[in-house]
């Protein structure tokens, strides 16, 4: 939208878009993204696409279209004319932190789009109150208002009403079906407002004091300053599988051929541990929310043995998990087979106290393999030929009942687990070392699980200098003023946080934190001016937030050293908190 004296072309958006145009092999960003999106439609999957990328002629266009995704998305990362702050991609799109970094920049595009619905609605409402057009001036988040009817929506929509199985309130929840027409991906919900938070439908009680976290069910040292997780006793030899040459994979049978259970009672979960007593090895993963718990939620538990899938509410169940299944977890003599587990690892231990010997990674394996990727969509693909939905990866697991889509992705994560485990150790035990110094491939595997398994949860904790790893404030280039406010708002955040069990993002998000510490408003009336959205913990203690404002200006000098500081520090060495 112009002003009426600006042309459209000169508009703050538009200079921004082209600078994003120019790093792009000089053609358009929109082009750019189109041309991969035409050309992904004509790549095989699954096993066809691995015989396919043996032939040069298919595996050339196949590493450009790599290389310019790849380039595509650094160019978005390096852009901070446009985000204002920095938001560099990694580097691969296998790195440990793509994930996060991508997740970010999702979330930065979502709160943005929110602020320009707001708006619009905002001036919308002013248009019907004076019976004219209103004009609004372009921001300077990238965005720009556009005026026209509402599209109506592309394709059906099914609710979570149509789920497999029962427990908790039900939730209204609209799952967006695929196009028959259209490639486009279903639109999977990250955050449902509707949702009653679980701590309260479950009683969940946690403990969120600034305080370290207590390994409770760990034995200490003998010098009581540390806690000792089990798999110290042992030695990484007494895990790594003998024979490997002289066993035979095992594939599972078709998804909808196996038996599968929802465990929401705790009769379910006393059979679900004498089958687990009864088996060698079962494959584990974790569904997990972060946006609105301090710590975060374990939202499911996913298991499966070589003959059954299950699913465990860990929500309905969580004070049971531990007792029940704690020493199963424990047990030297059961393989655990997980996929990138680190985080994985780290959730059992603070929400049921589970500490797991025993693992096999297929994700660190599959980087002593040196595999194109390291992702378990990669590894279904790759020797499953399955492909799986990843785009339910970020969703709301929190939801109950648990939609179909949902339950399904939910199961192929584990399914399929302990066959790729099958594969893969045949796999590590014919490749060769690199030297006669190194370990087998088989034992190094084993020694990077053994250590995912011996990292112990830490809570965060709150510091007087925990405001310094805000993401975007070393970008940012305050002053002593403006660094006071963002310290004190920090604090504020956390104990609303800690207090009512929510994430510090959806309290105060950085982005906003950081606007009103550039902004300073000293009054109620400065501060929702300036805010484009509403944010309900800002709404709830408007009175204390401007009060923490005008006390933090007032103790600026505190904060002169620091803001010299930060304009000294490279973007490399600041940990930033998201």
């Amino acid at each position: 939208m112009s002003d009426g004296n600006m042309d459209v072309d000169e508009s703050p958006v538009s200079w921004k878009v082209k600078s994003l145009e120019k790093l792009i092999d000089g053609s358009s960003f929109s082009s750019t993204l189109s041309r991969l999106s035409s050309s992904s439609r004509l790549i095989p999957t699954s096993r066809d696409f691995h015989f396919y990328y043996n032939f040069d002629e298919f595996k050339r266009p196949i590493d450009e279209i790599t290389g310019t995704s790849q380039s595509t998305l650094a160019t978005i990362g390096d852009s901070e004319q446009v985000w204002g702050k920095s938001m560099k991609f990694p580097g691969d799109v296998d790195d440990v932190y793509a994930e996060d970094w991508l997740c970010n920049v999702n979330d930065e595009l979502i709160e943005r789009f929110d602020v320009s619905v707001d708006e619009f609605q905002r001036i919308r409402k002013k248009e019907k109150e004076i019976g004219r057009s209103v004009v609004a001036d372009d921001g300077d988040d990238g965005f720009q208002m556009v005026y026209g009817k509402k599209k109506k929506p592309v394709g059906n929509v099914v609710t979570g009403s149509a789920a497999v199985n029962g427990g908790g309130s039900v939730i209204d929840v609209k799952m967006a079906e695929r196009d028959k027409n259209s490639s486009g991906k279903a639109k999977v919900p990250f955050h449902v407002p509707t949702i009653k938070k679980p701590q309260e439908e479950y009683n969940i009680l946690v403990n969120n004091a600034n305080l370290p976290f207590e390994h409770v069910w760990l034995e200490r040292s003998e010098d009581d300053l540390r806690a000792m997780h089990p798999l110290e006793k042992f030695s990484v030899l007494d895990f790594v599988d003998k024979d490997v040459n002289e066993m035979e994979p095992v594939k599972p049978l078709p998804l909808e051929q196996t038996p599968f259970k929802f465990v929401q009672e705790v009769k379910d979960l006393k059979e679900l541990v004498a089958k687990l007593r009864s088996v060698e090895e079962f494959a584990v993963d974790l569904e997990h929310n972060q946006y609105r718990s301090f710590q975060g939620l374990t939202c499911l538990m996913q298991i499966s043995t070589r003959t059954e899938d299950y699913i465990v509410d860990t929500f309905k169940l969580r004070i049971h998990i531990g007792p029940y299944l704690r020493e199963i977890f424990k047990d030297p003599k059961k393989k655990k087979v997980m996929h990138g587990a680190d985080r994985d690892i780290i959730w059992l231990q603070r929400d049921f106290g589970i500490y797991v010997c025993n693992l096999f990674d297929t994700g660190q394996a599959s980087r002593v393999l040196n595999l194109e990727r390291n992702s378990l969509e990669f590894l279904l693909q790759h020797f499953c030929g399955v492909t799986a939905n990843k785009e339910y990866q970020n969703a709301d697991w929190r939801i109950r009942p648990l939609p179909e889509e949902m339950t399904r992705y939910a199961r192929e994560d584990t399914h399929y687990l302990l066959y790729i485990y099958d594969l893969i150790k045949l796999e590590l035990q014919r490749m060769a070392k690199d030297d006669a110094h190194t370990d087998s491939p088989l034992l190094e595997v084993y020694k990077r699980s053994y250590d995912v398994c011996t990292q112990l949860y830490e809570k965060e904790l709150l510091t007087e200098n925990s405001y310094l790893h805000v993401y975007g404030l070393q970008a940012a280039g305050f002053n002593a003023a403006q660094l006071a406010i963002v310290a004190g708002l920090c604090e504020w955040r956390d104990f609303i946080a800690r207090a009512e069990d929510e994430s510090t993002g959806y309290v105060l998000p950085n982005k906003v934190l950081l606007e009103i510490a550039k902004e300073m408003p000293d009054s109620v009336g400065k501060l929702r001016r300036m805010l484009k959205s509403k944010h309900p913990y800002i709404e709830r203690n408007v009175d204390s937030v401007v009060s923490v404002i005008r006390q933090s200006m007032q103790h600026y000098a505190a904060f002169e050293s620091a803001a010299l500081s930060l304009k000294d520090v490279s973007p490399g060495n600041v940990r930033y908190l998201y």
